[in-house]
């Protein structure tokens, strides 16, 4: 495996490692030794709203964390680097953000690696794109252990992707490789996407699209989240399963294109979506199924296997390139 990192410091092997990841409202990190397992996960805040450098303070304080909790039980001494997953568009190469939502007020522009030595020393540092980390770790300890070609799914609050070609990350001339939810997508026609623009896959098939449609159908307007919307459509609700149903089928129709378009070895399907249950996960792989042309016909399709510490583990496992 070859990825891009970001780093000016060789790595000291007695310190350990720390992964990251860094969401919107939360940040979760914990110390990763070398064979991909990781130690407790503690989390803190984002402050996401107060600006860059809040949010880089909140990532200090949970490596803290991360490393207390290790020295607790009697291995490392110094940090010796620190691996961040994040949400935007990320140049791998010198851990700045290339591009990001308004989630993020400012974080365009922002050197995340550079920041965290700042406050964390001169350590090791390696940035990538969530979905990008999260698909390392599946690759290294999870669902897509020894796969070569790979595309990762992420279905959730957003719709994101990551792709692997012989084990190597594509990451892309713009940064941008894999942002599947910003693709444009049948059924998606005057549906307004969370980067601004109209008729992406993103605002059909994500977390918040499920929640806008079952509104639009006439469902409860008491329901205020799309757990709810989910719950009501096991027990039965017509209403909410036709949301669901058809916010699943949207997404497993464009996943058929890039799986025609890239034939991989494996997709892994990740994310708060993927967990729903079988009405949306059986919605999502019949349509994907039905869509592909008889030789792909034998393409695995499977659940993500580390739930939510995969960005964790995966940010963490380029700086043990550095060792």
């Amino acid at each position: 495996m070859n990825s891009p990192v970001a780093a000016v410091h060789r790595l000291d092997r007695a310190g350990p490692v720390v992964g990251v990841d860094l969401g919107g409202t939360k940040i979760a990190a914990a110390v990763v030794n070398e064979d991909g397992v990781p130690g407790p996960v503690v989390t803190v805040p984002t402050r996401a709203a107060e600006g860059p450098d809040a949010v880089l303070d909140a990532v200090a304080e949970a490596v803290g964390q991360a490393t207390a909790q290790v020295r607790v039980h009697g291995t490392g001494t110094g940090l010796a680097g620190i691996g961040v997953g994040t949400a935007g568009a990320i140049d791998s190469g010198t851990g700045v953000v290339v591009s990001s939502t308004d989630t993020f007020p400012g974080w365009v522009g922002t050197n995340i690696a550079d920041g965290l030595r700042d406050r964390l020393g001169p350590i090791g540092a390696s940035v990538l794109n969530d979905v990008d980390a999260h698909v390392l770790g599946e690759s290294w300890r999870g669902a897509a252990i020894g796969v070569g070609s790979l595309l990762m799914v992420a279905a959730g609050t957003g719709i994101g992707g990551a792709l692997m070609v012989d084990g190597r990350l594509v990451v892309g001339r713009h940064h941008l490789a894999g942002e599947i939810g910003h693709m444009p997508a049948v059924g998606a026609d005057g549906l307004r996407c969370p980067c601004g623009r109209l008729g992406h896959l993103e605002a059909l098939a994500a977390g918040p699209a499920i929640l806008r449609r079952y509104h639009a159908l006439g469902g409860d307007p008491e329901v205020g989240d799309t757990r709810a919307v989910v719950a009501r459509a096991a027990a039965g609700d017509g209403t909410a399963t036709r949301s669901v149903t058809e916010a699943a089928a949207g997404l497993g129709r464009t996943v058929a294109g890039l799986v025609t378009t890239l034939d991989p070895d494996l997709v892994v399907v990740g994310g708060g979506l993927a967990q729903a249950g079988p009405l949306w996960w059986d919605a999502f792989e019949s349509t994907l199924r039905a869509e592909l042309v008889e030789a792909l016909a034998d393409v695995g399709v499977v659940p993500a296997a580390l739930g939510p510490v995969a960005a964790i583990i995966g940010a963490a496992r380029p700086l043990f390139e550095l060792i």
